[in-house]
């Protein structure tokens, strides 16, 4: 056999977080709530649940300790604020208070709901394709030679060869240039650059009639609800090209953490 994978608990990992949690809820129903986590998370070997746990490999078992590094998964800002805001006007609210069945009709009972998503970028390695220097069954990740480069989402950069396009460089063949083949026995640099993170607001726009009869115990409510109002477009670094064995496609990307936009309506009878 050239290759055995063996399945062991040997491995270790390290989480430090600090976490904040701001909830205020009103009388009238408004409400805001605001998460933010700031952490650190290490191991010798993850995975991400949209990759999988198969490739989690410890490939220098002789020397577990150079897998070293920030998890794939580790993520040191996250950010997160969701409300609810009924506008104050109508025999609910703080004005018009006073107004006719018509006008109340019109102008009460409107309410503004969403969600804001942020987080930091997630970490990747590049890595090497074609050649074992330590493990015949996986390809070890490239080592960074301690050339500066630059990392940042650029929406048209030019490919070290061909078509340019979406790219995690400016400059994709600097960036290149910063990667070499790992020696025998080493492993690469685990983990050195971090891609895109999560940036999505969703809102919605509502507003509840209140049946004349069953003394407002009926009602009926549209909504209009927006998911990613930016239409922010964030790539997913697990989509990216990084295998300094294919460079003419090296930072590309091909895949997106977000969705473009999308608008619903919705009617709904409450009783």
């Amino acid at each position: 056999f050239s290759y055995l994978s063996v399945f062991s608990s040997i491995a270790g990992g390290n989480y430090h977080g600090m976490q904040w949690t701001l909830r205020k809820r009103f009388a009238n129903g408004d409400m805001v709530d605001v998460n933010y986590t700031w952490s650190k998370s290490i191991d010798l070997r993850s995975n991400t649940e949209r990759v999988g746990w198969s490739t989690g490999v410890i490939w220098n078992p002789w020397y577990p300790g150079l897998h070293k590094g920030v998890s794939d998964y580790d993520n040191t800002h996250l950010f997160n604020m969701l409300g609810v805001y009924n506008l104050p006007f109508g025999r609910r609210g703080r004005y018009l208070t006073q107004a006719p069945g018509w006008l109340n009709a019109l102008v009460g009972g409107w309410q503004i709901a969403g969600i804001w998503r942020w987080s930091s970028g997630f970490p990747i390695s590049v890595y090497q394709t074609g050649v074992w220097p330590t493990n015949w069954n996986n390809n070890n990740w490239a080592v960074w030679n301690g050339k500066p480069f630059e990392r940042r989402q650029t929406k048209n950069a030019p490919a070290v060869a061909g078509r340019g396009g979406p790219n995690m460089f400016p400059d994709p063949k600097k960036a290149l240039e910063a990667f070499d083949y790992e020696m025998p026995g080493g492993i690469g640099t685990r983990n050195c650059i971090r891609g895109d993170g999560i940036f999505n607001v969703d809102a919605s726009l509502s507003k509840r009639f209140a049946m004349p009869y069953a003394d407002g115990r009926h009602s009926i409510q549209i909504r209009w609800e927006v998911f990613n109002v930016s239409n922010t477009v964030k790539f997913d670094v697990a989509g990216a090209s990084l295998d300094i064995s294919t460079a003419g496609t090296f930072g590309k990307y091909s895949s997106q953490l977000t969705s473009p936009r999308v608008m619903q309506f919705g009617l709904r009878y409450e009783f």
